[in-house]
Formats: structure tokens, C-alpha cells, sequence
């Protein structure tokens, strides 16, 4: 075999085998919805709809995230196809390791690892902040040593964020109970988490200003996207339910309502909050820290702005469980699949989660939410994401060419294939295209250090690779 074709070697899909994982089969459409929407819906909730409306579409900001929405819904088609046919942990880094072959998915699962270990180590960060607000509101206050990471404004030169330190290992200890509890845990929260936001719905809707809507696009289209493209990076997360894939009872069916279903369920809060946050305070007067609870002081409802703080922990807490878990998940995927050590594949007999996998990254992103700015470690996740959307795109163009995938009867289609599909790789490629040099050159970095550790170790170990070379013997 030549060394492209060793490369590029792809992994076999049997139907019988999507049931042997050892995972335990245990989520539904309902638990689905809810991570999806626990990842999607976090504290950006309470803050970028003002930060978009004040800096670039003015009170036109609820079109801002229908557009966003609508890029984000075809690659969320993409993925449920996908998750419908090819029932596997690992998400996107399984499905082009079986239309792609490995070297790609080697490169996409661990642009992957970034998005899912930055996002949890920054949200943590923000977690501790919202966390630290709260505390002081009863007069605690940590010393400054141990309340930001080393770098952070105003923190000294050795600090240590020991909030956002705790917070994930406590995540992990909960994911680690298995994935039925984690699910009702993170399910009670997202209830908690909308019920705030109606909250503030119900109350400031009252308060709406028809004038407040004028001009409705101040900045006109141009504005509208550049909004737009800030809100596409407000529904990050939904990729991380098709990880779920292998534990779910009935993934034809519950994938797809997911996936869907939580985008749907997201889209309607944002668009919501945004309308009625600009229609309360003039779009001018939005660029602040919390423009919700800035709203609510402007209409003299304060005793609402502790419970929507509350909601903003609450709302990172579920990102944190559903963030994490998709980590853990994927880390798994590739383990099974011989390109990184055992541990990371080791199930335990009682809770079939991947123990080891889950307290190893769950300890990693402790330590970087602990020592590094906010900042620095957010870098990573946009593109991460954007290269998945990207792959898993495309890839579903070939899925439908797949020999030993025709066969497989998908409960999901991507309708108007192949343009769909197409055009939802053109604009996640488009907006890579827009990202900072610096991100580009972070994801450089971190793309040749997997390349090495994949030479290095992974081509070596290859589950798939050790099979062909044990056919070829024969």
C-alpha cells in the first residue's frame, strides 16, 4: 500500500457494531435537546445581543441572529444526517475518518480537542468572574492571588484562578457519576436557565419603546452581517450533541430532533432577547459589560438583576457539562480508534463513562483555566469549530457516495443535496477566512504539534492500520 493511501486509509462502517461501543445507551430527543441547548445558550446570552446591537446592527440585532442561525442551521442539517446514519461517538472527527480517511480526521479531531478544551477552560473563567459577583454581594472576596489567572488585568504576576479550578473538577466528578445523572442535572438547569430569561422577557416587555426601533439599521446591511458574524460564534455548542451519537436509545430518529431541535429552541431565545433588550434601552447605549441588567436599571426593576445573574451562572454551568462531556466523548472516539493511549478508552463496569478520559481532561482544562487570561485560551475555539463545520459539510457529499453506506438506511436527508451542503462549507470556509492572523497562527501551532504527536505515535498504534497489515501477512 502507498504511504498516501496509508494516510488516507478510511475506517470500515458495520451496522452491527454501532451497538457494541459499551456506552450506555440511555439519552433521549428530550435529554438531546436540552445538552443542545445547554451548550448553545450560556452568559453570551445576557450580553452579545446588546454588544451587537451597540457596535454594529443597531436595533436590527434579531436579524443578526436569525442570518446566524440560518448559516449555523446547514451545517446543523450536515451533522444530522451524519449522527443519523453513522450512530458513533466522536462527532465530526468519526464521520470524516469514514468518508476522509484518517490522517484528516487525525487533524480535525484534534483542532477539535482545542475547541472543546478552550471552551470549557474559558468559560470556566467566566464562570468564576459571575461567580465572584455573586460572592461579593455577601461581602466575600477572595485574595486577588487566587481569584485571576497571572496576566489577567489588575491580577499579580503569580495568580491563580482558584474558582475556575474547582468548578471544572466538580463538572468532571459530575460526568464521572455517569451520564444519566449528569443529563437530569444539566436538563433542571437549562429549565432554570430559560425560565430566567422569560423572566426578563415578561417583565421588559412592558417597557418597549416603539421609537427605540428607529433607525432600524443604522448601519445598514453591511452592519446587519458583521452582527451577524459575531452571533454565528453565539451558537457554538450544538456540534457537541452528535458526540452522544453511540448513547443514544434511538439515534435515527432522536439524533436529528436534537440537533434540530435545540438550534430552533436556541434561535427563539436570542432573537427574543434581543428584540426586547433593544426596544427597552436605545442601541446606542448597549456597549456595556451587562446590558441586561443595565436594561433592568433603567426601568427600575433591580430586585430581576440578581435572579438574571443567577441565570448566567447557570446557563455557563450547562455549557461547562456539555462541553465537557462532548471532550471526554471525543477523546474516547479516537482512543477506540488506537491514535492516542488506552486510558483514554478505559470504561468503568458501573457507569460505562470513560472514567480516566473524563478526569484527565477535566484536570487539563482546570489547569488552564487556572493560569492562563481569558483572552489567550478563547483563541482557539472559533476556527476549531468553523473547520468542523466545514469538513462535516462537505463530507456529506461523499457520504452519499459511500459504497458501504448506501446500504444504511438514514432516517435524515439533507434536503436540496448537493447545494446545501455546498454552500454551507463555502460559508463556514468564508468566515475562517475573516478570522485574525493571530488565531491562524495559534491554529498553525497547534496543528503541527498533532501532526508530530500523529507520526509519532498515532500512525504507529492505528487500530485500522494494524488490521490491514495483519490482512496483508496472510
Amino acid at each position: 500500500m502507498k504511504a498516501s493511501q496509508r494516510l488516507l486509509v478510511k475506517k470500515p462502517v458495520n451496522p452491527a457494531n454501532f451497538n457494541k461501543g459499551g456506552l450506555a445507551k440511555s439519552l433521549d430527543a428530550f435529554s438531546l435537546t436540552m445538552m443542545g441547548v445547554g451548550a448553545i445558550v450560556g452568559s453570551g446570552i445576557f450580553i452579545t445581543p446588546g454588544i451587537i446591537a451597540a457596535k454594529y446592527a443597531g436595533p436590527a440585532a434579531m436579524l443578526s441572529f436569525v442570518i446566524a442561525a440560518a448559516v449555523c442551521s446547514l451545517a446543523a442539517l450536515c451533522y444530522a444526517e451524519f449522527a443519523s446514519t453513522i450512530p458513533l461517538a466522536g462527532s465530526a472527527y468519526t464521520y470524516v475518518y469514514t468518508v476522509f480517511g484518517e490522517f484528516l480526521a487525525w487533524i480535525l479531531g484534534w483542532s477539535l480537542i482545542s475547541e472543546y478544551l478552550f471552551a470549557v477552560s474559558s468559560v470556566a473563567v467566566s464562570w468564576s468572574a459571575y461567580f465572584q459577583n455573586l460572592l461579593s454581594g455577601f461581602g466575600i472576596k477572595l485574595p486577588e492571588f487566587l481569584s485571576a489567572a497571572a496576566g489577567t488585568a489588575g491580577a499579580p504576576h503569580a495568580g491563580f484562578n482558584l474558582i475556575a479550578f474547582v468548578v471544572v473538577l466538580a463538572i468532571s466528578l459530575l460526568l464521572v457519576g455517569g451520564v444519566q445523572e449528569s443529563t437530569r442535572v444539566n436538563s433542571i438547569m437549562v429549565v432554570v436557565k430559560i425560565l430566567v430569561i422569560v423572566l426578563f422577557i415578561g417583565v421588559a416587555i412592558f417597557f418597549v419603546k416603539p421609537a427605540n426601533f428607529h433607525p432600524f439599521m443604522p448601519h445598514g446591511v453591511h452592519g446587519l452581517v458583521k452582527g451577524a458574524s459575531l452571533a454565528f460564534y453565539a451558537y457554538i455548542g450544538f456540534d457537541a450533541v452528535s458526540t452522544a451519537s453511540e448513547e443514544v436509545k434511538n439515534p435515527k430518529r432522536d439524533m436529528p430532533i436534537g440537533i434540530i431541535g435545540s438550534l430552533i429552541v436556541a434561535s427563539i431565545l436570542y432573537v427574543a432577547m434581543a428584540a426586547v433588550l433593544v426596544g427597552v434601552v436605545h442601541y446606542t447605549k448597549l456597549n456595556v459589560g451587562d446590558p441586561v441588567a443595565y436594561a433592568l436599571a433603567v426601568i427600575h426593576q433591580n430586585w430581576a438583576a440578581g435572579i438574571v445573574s443567577l441565570g448566567a451562572v447557570v446557563g455557563m454551568t450547562t455549557v461547562l457539562i456539555v462541553m465537557l462531556y462532548g471532550g471526554t466523548r471525543l477523546l474516547f472516539a479516537i482512543s477506540r480508534d488506537g491514535l492516542l493511549p488506552k486510558a483514554f478508552r478505559t470504561l468503568s463496569a458501573k457507569t460505562k463513562v470513560p472514567v480516566k478520559s473524563t478526569w484527565i481532561f477535566g484536570v487539563i482544562a482546570s489547569i488552564f483555566a487556572a493560569v492562563i487570561p481569558l483572552d489567550k485560551i478563547a483563541e482557539l475555539v472559533n476556527i476549531g469549530t468553523l473547520f468542523a463545520f466545514a469538513m462535516v459539510s462537505i463530507g456529506v457529499v461523499f457520504l452519499r457516495k459511500h459504497e458501504s453506506l448506501q446500504q444504511i438506511n438514514s432516517s435524515f436527508k439533507v434536503p436540496f443535496y448537493p447545494v446545501l451542503p455546498v454552500v454551507s462549507f463555502l460559508a463556514c470556509i468564508y468566515l475562517m477566512i475573516n478570522l485574525q492572523i493571530f488565531t491562524w497562527q495559534m491554529f498553525g501551532i497547534w496543528i503541527t504539534i498533532g501532526i508530530i504527536i500523529y507520526f509519532i505515535y498515532s500512525y504507529h498504534h492505528s487500530r485500522i492500520r494494524a488490521e490491514l497489515r495483519e490482512e496483508e501477512t496472510k
